[in-house]
């Protein structure tokens, strides 16, 4: 995903004055042909995440697109002050790209580390985010993101599935249960592959979501509709619960249960081990999606 992302806004550049792009360092050695292009729109401030934000802003204020692009907790959590005033009070926009995931970078320890970032940005207005679950889905959803003015998050990984999916469709249905099934599984972003894995067998419908906020209320409660039983499982590759309140809300207008699977709250992994491991430890390997999924729709 990331080398997608470096080679569409590389294009982006080249062909459309009105993007720029701030970097804190990180990626800046795979930008350095474009910005000997166009040094005046490829800015690079160093280690000061703050600083970048702010100058995303002032650009964003003259009429350029800002795309911002670091590591998850260097993008959102460090400078989220500038995020909340230098963005969202200004009301104006830019694209934020972030590599890393949850914990795509275990080695780098848990300064690398932001499962919270999607849950952040929900305490703030006026956010797109995308959780795109393969290379392939990158490259329109950035370019439908550069041609706004938009606030659009993008969220990056190093891992996910084996194909890429319909992405600016809202929730796509994968794979349908019977119109006895136990009810729905929704899978976002690079988590589908697991939730097929781990559903096989079991009469569910999964649901697959690259774009999270706005979230797809209609599409959920379309879907649960059409299942027949309104329990759903929502299967996020970060904070556990980030959708449960988009979920309570799509689904006001009937009776429901629902689980969330993501990164624990409960418990913070201090070793540094593999992505493995902490899929492992947050339930979010094959097996431990597939005892949650027993376990709540038996229930």
């Amino acid at each position: 995903m990331r080398e997608v992302f470096i080679t569409t806004v590389t294009e982006a550049l080249d062909a459309d004055p009105r993007v720029a792009l701030v970097l804190a360092d990180i990626s800046a050695d795979r930008f350095t042909a474009v910005a000997a292009r166009h040094p005046d729109r490829v800015i690079n401030v160093g280690i000061r995440e703050q600083l970048m934000i702010g100058v995303a802003g002032g650009l964003a204020l003259t009429g350029l697109r800002p795309v911002v692009h670091t590591y998850t907790p260097f993008l959102l959590e460090r400078p989220f002050e500038q995020v909340k005033l230098d963005l969202g009070h200004q009301d104006v926009g830019a694209v934020l790209v972030s590599i890393g995931g949850s914990y795509d970078a275990p080695e780098a320890g848990r300064t690398h580390m932001a499962p919270g970032d999607v849950a952040l940005l929900d305490t703030l207005p006026g956010w797109t985010v995308h959780v795109p679950g393969h290379q392939d889905e990158v490259p329109d959803l950035l370019r439908s993101a550069l041609a706004s003015d938009e606030r659009v998050y993008l969220r990056l990984s190093s891992r996910g599935n084996a194909a890429a999916r319909p992405v600016g469709q809202g929730m796509v249905v994968v794979r349908a249960g019977s119109a006895r099934s136990l009810g729905v599984v929704v899978a976002v972003g690079p988590m589908l592959d697991r939730v097929l894995a781990a559903t096989e067998g079991v009469d569910v419908t999964v649901a697959y979501l690259a774009t999270v906020r706005p979230f797809d209320r209609a599409g959920l409660n379309r879907i649960v509709a059409a299942a027949g039983r309104a329990d759903v499982m929502v299967v996020e590759p970060y904070l556990a619960g980030t959708s449960a309140p988009e979920v309570a809300v799509a689904l006001e207008d009937r009776r429901h249960r629902q689980r969330s699977l993501g990164v624990s709250r409960e418990t913070e992994v201090r070793a540094y081990g593999t992505t493995a491991d902490h899929d492992r430890l947050h339930g979010l390997d094959v097996p431990g999606i597939a005892a949650a999924v027993r376990s709540f729709f038996a229930a």
